[in-house]
């Protein structure tokens, strides 16, 4: 039996960032650890918080997928303070990977945190947690670097599923 885990990752992504999510996937697979998210593997039957919470509780860790989703070329950041700031070329990923990532916190579910370049706030700010933060893996050739990472993590999810489950 494969161990839940719950995958905040959003449902419409480019060729690339599929890639990534595979890669990713894969490895969760190798590991038999099963993916677990609302929209894909769970659906909802009562509004979508709920869900995420109640999908949370039946998982033993969770991964946070961050790709960029929305940028914005050209804005200004603190508009209306007496400290506004010119910016250019943000991406944000989206506002579900900031939910699923709190609730997946706060639950102490061992989190894994992967972001594409220029991806940042929230739980994608150095510091924020305890949680490394990770960069989006995007080939193959990046598998045996993460594999490491991978396995320290699952460990901390069957510790957490055993511990669980068999109180």
């Amino acid at each position: 039996m494969k161990i839940p885990v719950f995958v905040s990752c959003p449902t419409t992504l480019s060729e690339t960032q599929q890639a990534s999510k595979k890669l990713i996937l894969d490895l969760l697979d190798g590991l038999e650890l099963e993916p677990r998210a609302v929209g894909v593997s769970d659906f909802a039957t009562q509004f979508p918080l709920r869900e995420v919470t109640v999908l949370a509780r039946h998982c033993s860790g969770g991964i946070i997928l961050g790709f960029e989703r929305f940028r914005i070329e050209r804005g200004i950041r603190k508009y209306s303070t007496k400290d506004p700031e010119e910016v250019k070329g943000l991406g944000f990923p989206t506002p579900w990977n900031q939910i699923e990532a709190g609730i997946l916190f706060s639950s102490g579910l061992p989190l894994l945190v992967f972001k594409e370049p220029g991806i940042d706030g929230g739980i994608f700010d150095l510091g924020v947690s305890d949680v490394f933060l990770h960069e989006m893996p995007k080939s193959d050739h990046n598998k045996s670097q993460i594999s490491s990472v991978f396995l320290k993590w699952q460990a901390d999810v069957r510790k957490h599923y055993y511990e669980y489950c068999f109180k």
